[in-house]
């Protein structure tokens, strides 16, 4: 997710929600444009200021029984492929780049994934629109880290969105944040574990220098790498609710 334009967009509770971000980059290649106009709009989520208690079983087949969310997926190689490991999970991605879109719907058409579906727009529409415990894990991987203290409530990690992250995973369910940024980094250390919902599960170092075993490498983490940096690998649980 990368800082280029900025649009207003009205939240679901009638608050102006400001995006910062980029919505399109170069001009789409013609294949890419096609199968972008034939194939979105078979897989485009879509949700209304009034929408809520969505259960997201319901833009599933019924052989699939749990559903996880990326937020910013990028070009989509990482959900494409944990969707091609896992035929019965539901994985919504929510990413606003169309270059991006077009890019995961090339790995939908390459890889035949029927458990896939978009949200087109900024997450935090999405978000208050889908019920209570319905998710069993969501993935933030390198956002964009906003460094400058000016710019900080721009960050996707905060107050707001942990309480709703919080509310749509299950008892249990995971928040897994990538990052090679160091600000990003000591903000989501910050805000995460102090939420009293989340336990960030570390037990050495390895827990936060290695990638999870059944993730694979988004083309960030790669270009972090390329360029010496060195990704750091956060996951916090959902505590169990009470009685």
């Amino acid at each position: 997710m990368n800082p280029r334009s900025v649009t207003d967009k009205p939240h679901q509770s009638g608050t102006p929600v400001r995006f910062y971000g980029r919505r399109k980059g170069k001009p789409l290649k013609s294949g890419r444009q096609s199968l972008l106009e034939s194939l979105l709009p078979r897989l485009r989520i879509s949700v209304g200021e009034s929408t809520q208690d969505i259960d997201p079983s319901s833009f599933f087949d019924k052989n699939v029984v749990q559903f996880r969310l990326e937020i910013g997926f990028g070009g989509g190689e990482h959900l494409a492929a944990q969707a091609a490991a896992n035929p019965s999970v539901g994985f919504i991605g929510s990413e606003v780049f169309l270059n991006g879109v077009a890019s995961l719907t090339r790995h939908i058409e390459e890889g035949q994934l029927a458990n896939v579906r978009i949200f087109d727009n900024d997450a935090r529409h999405l978000l208050p629109a889908l019920k209570d415990n319905s998710l069993s894990r969501i993935s933030l991987l390198f956002p964009d880290p906003w460094p400058k203290t000016r710019h900080a409530k721009r960050r996707f990690i905060n107050p707001a969105n942990l309480a709703e992250i919080a509310r749509l995973l299950v008892d249990g369910g995971e928040f897994r944040v990538a990052s090679d940024h160091p600000v990003y980094l000591a903000w989501a250390l910050l805000h995460a574990p102090r939420h009293p919902a989340f336990h960030w599960l570390v037990t050495g170092p390895d827990d936060w220098r290695v990638r999870p075993a059944d993730s694979v490498a988004t083309r960030y983490e790669e270009k972090a790498r390329a360029a010496g940096r060195t990704p750091v690998f956060l996951r916090f649980f959902r505590r169990a609710r009470g009685p």
